[in-house]
């Protein structure tokens, strides 16, 4: 039996059979890397399934968007102006909750896409932007005090289950030491980015020929210049100039942030000339880079006078306020002049992640310093204040600082710091290393003795502060520290003290509380350094904002 003769094949048909194969070959080859990075989140990153993480994340979200449309309902709405205030700021602050959780979305799905956000620390980026998620919603109740409205009631079950949910999310992410973050791998991978040197050397990162100087992908060559040019010689790189007496492109600095180009790549330079501006200023989320440059500390001031007591939540009463991520400050003071009568009064309040504040002065009495989330480093600043002064929630260290206490009302106590942690998942804490601990003028003046000045109290239930390498003068009471009510949280906070000096450093009779720490072993100290708690070597300016990476002798 003769076969019928096969047909020809018809130019189409080969065409589709062509790229039948390549679509086949491209998807043979580009699983692979996805494999690969499910198992790297696996592996690095959770304890549960990373497909349940995302999944988790997702929904997280959603129920974010429908708590900020349920709460911007009411903006605008009432006519008592701190409820207003509040309401406001939840939204502003569910909003910060909405970015936080679509950054650590993107994260979980694309570990091998870095993003201008991160630091190269995927999981330390994650912890990072969930921790501060997590605080946002007692930020927002905690606005509502000296109210009496029905709406806390309505809005605060809502805002319970975002943070119970963003408490879920840290717990599925690798376990790490109950004091500190990073899991073991990490910290292997961190030892290996970290400068080389002898141990116990003092690191100051040197820029290698050719490379970027140890700065952040973000700090360019320009940039680097900036930082390094004395103040009062004028900025010549500067896009825009501030001057009080109109010879530059603005008088007002809120006015140089608005013309600021939104989510910015490129580092936008702001000079501000000598001269007291009195302003508020709010540096919104999508103002990315900024760098705001004075001609010294005590010639460049910004000064406010926002307090509680005249109405404000605690958190708009800043004089300076900035979440856009990356900012840099240096050279100019921020002040709060409400006085101790007005009671909370912040001067600067920082959400900005991966932040820089550089020989600035930050002054004020109650709630001074707002250090209120994501990471941040102080270097050679001057903070005066009273009650609670450095406060908040964010992972920060502070260098080479004078924190000087103010003398208070005559029923006050001087806290040094309060800071924020409310969950043993997040990452957050103070960590104050060289600095001064003193008396300012109005005190010494006084009697330090006529205010009693304490290094901390447990603002929230796992509240954690570190003093290390630093001078603490006779203005710090033997004991140390201070109760926040009763027994809260000295079974649970972290405050430790390693290697201070002076006549106040003495832990002879410092509080017996169990979660006080005199700290001997280098090893457990190193954790509360800029390279290990805030992963400073892989995003600190590093030779115009200088920086130690680890511990001295």
């Amino acid at each position: 039996m003769l076969m019928a003769p096969r047909r020809p094949i018809s130019t189409i048909s080969l065409l589709f059979l062509v790229l039948l194969l390549l679509l086949l070959l491209f998807s043979s080859l580009s699983s692979s890397p996805l494999v690969v990075a499910d198992d790297y989140l696996q592996a690095e990153c959770f304890n549960v399934p990373s497909s349940d993480f995302i999944a988790s994340v997702k929904s997280t979200i959603d129920v974010v968007r429908k708590v900020t449309s349920l709460v911007s309902k009411f903006a605008n709405a009432l006519y008592d102006f701190r409820l207003s205030t509040a309401i406001n700021d939840c939204v502003d602050l569910l909003d910060f909750s909405a970015d936080e959780l679509s950054l650590t979305l993107s994260a979980s799905q694309n570990p091998s896409t870095e993003k201008d956000s991160s630091t190269g620390n995927r999981v330390s980026d994650m912890r990072t932007w969930l921790s501060a998620a997590l605080g946002n919603q007692d930020t927002c109740m905690e606005g509502f005090q000296g109210t009496s409205s029905f709406v806390e009631g309505i809005v605060g079950g809502s805002l319970g289950q975002v943070t119970s949910l963003v408490s879920d999310l840290l717990a599925m992410l690798r376990p790490h030491d109950t004091h500190f973050h990073g899991t073991t791998t990490e910290k292997k991978k961190k030892k290996k980015m970290k400068s080389s040197g002898p141990a116990g050397r003092k690191l100051l990162v040197v820029p290698a020929e050719g490379d970027n100087g140890g700065f952040p992908a973000w700090v360019k060559t320009g940039e680097r210049r900036l930082l390094q040019q004395q103040p009062s010689l004028g900025v010549s790189d500067a896009d825009v100039v501030v001057a009080a007496d109109g010879s530059g492109n603005y008088t007002r600095v809120m006015h140089a942030i608005e013309a600021a180009p939104d989510n910015s790549t490129r580092r936008y330079v702001i000079y501000v000339k000598k001269g007291v501006y009195r302003e508020n200023v709010d540096i919104k989320k999508k103002k990315w880079n900024l760098m705001i440059i004075g001609d010294g500390m005590d010639l460049t001031v910004i000064s406010g006078n926002r307090s509680y007591v005249d109405g404000w939540t605690t958190f708009r009463t800043a004089t300076f306020a900035v979440s856009g991520r990356g900012f840099i400050a240096r050279d100019l003071t921020f002040e709060n002049t409400a006085g101790p009568q007005k009671h909370q009064a912040v001067a600067l309040r920082s959400d900005s992640d991966l932040s820089v504040f550089f020989r600035c002065g930050i002054r004020g009495y109650q709630d001074t310093l707002y250090a209120h989330s994501l990471r941040q480093f102080y270097r050679e600043c001057h903070i005066t204040g009273t009650v609670d002064f450095i406060f908040g929630n964010g992972a920060v260290v502070f260098q080479n600082c004078q924190i000087l206490a103010k003398k208070a009302l005559p029923d006050q106590k001087n806290s040094i710091t309060a800071q924020g942690r409310k969950d043993p998942g997040q990452n957050t804490g103070f960590s104050i290393q060289f600095s001064n601990i003193s008396a300012d003028s109005d005190l010494l003046a006084a009697g330090v003795n006529s205010t009693l000045t304490y290094l901390g109290r447990p603002w929230k239930l796992y509240s954690r502060t570190v003093f290390m390498q630093s001078y603490i003068s006779s203005v710090v009471r033997p004991e140390g520290w201070l109760e926040w009510q009763g027994n809260f949280a000295l079974d649970t906070l972290f405050y430790g003290e390693y290697r201070n000096y002076g006549p106040g450093a003495a832990l002879g009779v410092r509080v017996k509380w169990p979660g006080f720490r005199a700290i001997n072993d280098s090893t457990q100290a190193s954790n509360f350094t800029v390279a290990q708690f805030i992963d400073g070597n892989m995003w600190l300016p590093s030779t115009g904002v200088k920086y130690t990476a680890g511990l001295t002798t």
